[in-house]
């Protein structure tokens, strides 16, 4: 039996045993003792533990000493367990119950942390994905989140490290309008670039991505030959930003080249709709770019550090659709989960 299977196998046999193996919390137990119990749980890092016992803490002894402090508790074990939704659901909770608690605004802190980390998960963690093109959602709503405590709660202890993780996240959400527009430019659609330009300027002052939404107005306004607002933008640039990369010998290079070569419906549409060749069926424009970035790359290997054949002639790498093509029915079960 080939290892891939036996990964398969071992999978399913975990999940399984994992799904019957419920812990049971003792009927018997004290509300001191139960909380005592989940105490202990958190301090080991075991959270899913800590999550029950809370929860049959607040159910069984809900007019408690401690039930206040288990529905707080919940919020931290739900967010260290990777449960954001439930995290942020029970901080609502919280928030909504005690809106006079003198830790509230630990719950407020708490959410806003939970949708912070919401998009960095594991892959996150250990590959240099760029945040700033991403969904920005939970980004969003972490900026809100803490902008809710910092207004409420100036003075809270938590206040400091909310307001540091709004100015990364301002700079988070004007990063990926910059590139927004400049998906948009690539697109030539040159009025939907210049506004989201603009809305970089006027909604986020002081962050990096200043200088870059004027370079975008800029640009789409000298393809829409659009000469005041380009010169007036222009010349905020200079002004601002004399070193900006757009900036060369104080003249300003535009990445896109000039000549506008689409059909009149792609104009009309602003870019939404192109008139190009059909794709074949099950074909995308972007398993397209995949391929032609593979081949870009592939064509850059060094040959020496390829492997070689009998003959001694370089192997080169399966590209996606060679690899596609040699896929087998378990390749396709698993989604390729063990290729």
């Amino acid at each position: 039996m080939q290892v891939k299977h036996l990964l398969l196998i071992a999978l399913l046999g975990l999940t399984a045993a994992c799904s019957s193996n419920k812990e049971v919390i003792d009927e018997n137990l004290s509300e001191a003792e139960l909380y005592q119990q989940a105490q202990a749980d958190l301090d080991n890092k075991s959270y899913t533990s800590a999550v029950n016992k809370l929860k049959a803490l607040e159910s069984r002894y809900p007019f408690g000493r401690y039930a206040d402090q288990a529905q707080l508790e919940l919020i931290y074990a739900n967010y260290k367990n990777t449960e954001p939704e439930a995290a942020k659901s029970a901080a609502e909770r919280f928030i909504r119950l005690h809106p006079q608690h003198p830790n509230v605004d630990y719950a407020y802190y708490l959410k806003g942390l939970t949708s912070f980390d919401q998009d960095r998960g594991l892959l996150a963690r250990f590959l240099p994905l760029d945040m700033t093109k991403r969904d920005p959602g939970a980004a969003r709503d972490s900026y809100n989140e803490f902008a809710q405590l910092t207004s409420r709660f100036p003075n809270s202890r938590y206040a400091p490290d909310a307001k540091q993780r709004m100015i990364y996240l301002r700079n988070l959400l004007a990063a990926y309008e910059i590139h927004v527009a400049d998906y948009y430019m690539s697109r030539q659609a040159y009025v939907a670039a210049a506004n989201r330009g603009r809305y970089v300027v006027e909604n986020f002052q002081e962050t990096p991505s200043v200088g870059d939404g004027l370079a975008v107005m800029v640009e789409a306004y000298q393809h829409l030959h659009l000469d005041e607002l380009a010169n007036t933008s222009l010349e905020t640039l200079k002004l601002n930003y004399p070193n900006h990369p757009s900036l060369v010998d104080g003249s300003f290079e535009p990445k896109q080249a000039d000549g506008d070569q689409r059909s009149w419906l792609s104009k009309a549409t602003l870019g939404l709709i192109e008139t190009d060749t059909p794709l074949p069926p099950g074909e995308t424009r972007a398993n397209q770019d995949v391929v032609r970035q593979f081949k870009d790359a592939r064509s850059e290997i060094p040959q020496d550090l390829l492997p070689k054949d009998e003959d001694g002639d370089p192997i080169l790498p399966a590209g996606p659709k060679e690899a596609e093509e040699s896929r087998s029915w378990f390749s396709y079960a698993t989604f390729g989960l063990f290729d």
